[in-house]
């Protein structure tokens, strides 16, 4: 798995079971870390030419391949499958199309593993967002919980409605609070601290609230060109102190996880809450101001790793023909079992 915050390609390895509801044991976890080259790459990626673009997929590709086969022989274990999600270039749903770079051929190639990868497309051919896809790991692997929120480079949420799962991208996270965090030559903003020094600037908040995509009914799902042509020209538009800048974003990411939850909803109800923005103690408070639920951020292997174990999850399904992306969830058609897969023998 690798996010829009381009901190690097999370890996777990994870054992399912079946035996009437389906279980998980993470049996290892690790991030490696983009270098410099590589963060300059995939952030170049979306200006490329089509040649360029297409020989990046592939070295991308094997990248992972390499990364899988280190990581598996580090721990000492084999594996009947790889589920990759790729990294995301483009996510244009309304223009048909979704790219994440890494080809699936070039992992399986370089692996010897079978691979199953382009997890979005087919949902998006059938008239859907493509996104969030990890509801379904939601429903079946944390139903406890009324609510589960991810908080990495974009906040996404779902829970069930109607007897239905929904779910939708909230707004950015740390794709702002990393770039803005990147000015005071920071990678990130550990635990708030720079964020709690700074103060409300209710103008930027208010504009911040009123971009059209906080309007739209779901299925709705965000990306990096929306995050670059909307959101990010109103917070450059004020020449205030990044603290300020970082407060700020964080009461508006608080403010629209909060208008995001069910009006019905009950102090009662639990809210699992995932992803690197998780550990940022500034904006976790922030969210249990503005959200009337029970906030549990869970131990740190599921906080790091969850998405990368519902991708693993949705290879699984995908595998055994099981439907692995929903369509109450991103608005296509039909529910669908989407993946390209790439067979080694």
């Amino acid at each position: 798995m690798s996010g829009t915050s381009l901190d690097g390609v999370d890996l777990a390895l994870v054992n399912f079971e079946e035996k009437g509801s389906l279980s998980f044991q993470i049996l290892g976890a690790e991030t490696i870390p983009y270098s410099n080259i590589w963060k300059t790459k995939l952030k170049n990626a979306f200006f490329m030419n089509a040649e360029q673009f297409l020989k990046l997929h592939n070295e991308y590709g094997e990248y992972l391949g390499r990364l899988c086969k280190d990581f598996l022989k580090k721990c000492n274990q084999q594996t009947e499958l790889i589920a990759s999600h790729g990294h995301t270039v483009f996510h244009q749903p309304g223009s048909r199309f979704t790219f994440q770079l890494g080809n699936g051929a070039s992992i399986a190639a370089i692996s010897g593993i079978t691979t199953v990868c382009d997890f979005r497309s087919l949902d998006v051919a059938c008239g859907g967002q493509g996104a969030p896809l990890v509801p379904i790991g939601d429903r079946l692997l944390f139903s406890e919980y009324d609510y589960c929120l991810n908080l990495g480079g974009i906040a996404n949420i779902s829970f069930e409605k109607d007897q239905k799962r929904i779910a939708f991208d909230c707004c950015p996270v740390n794709m702002i609070l990393n770039k803005l965090a990147n000015e005071k030559q920071l990678d990130y903003d550990k635990d708030g601290l720079l964020a709690a020094k700074g103060n409300l600037h209710q103008e930027l908040l208010n504009r911040l609230n009123k971009l059209g995509y906080y309007h739209h009914s779901y299925p709705k799902s965000l990306g990096a060109e929306w995050f670059s042509s909307e959101f990010l020209p109103v917070v450059e538009q004020y020449s205030i102190a990044t603290e300020d800048k970082l407060h700020t974003v964080c009461h508006h990411i608080a403010y629209q996880i909060g208008n995001c939850l069910m009006t019905s909803v009950s102090h009662n109800s639990k809210m699992l809450v995932t992803g690197g923005g998780a550990k940022n103690s500034f904006l976790a408070d922030l969210i249990r101001q503005y959200c009337k639920v029970q906030i549990v951020i869970p131990e740190e292997i599921i906080i790091d790793f969850k998405e990368a174990l519902i991708f693993a999850l949705l290879g699984y399904l995908r595998i055994k023909e099981k439907d692995n992306t929903l369509s109450s969830v991103t608005g296509a058609k039909e529910n669908s079992a989407g993946g390209a897969v790439y067979l080694m023998k």
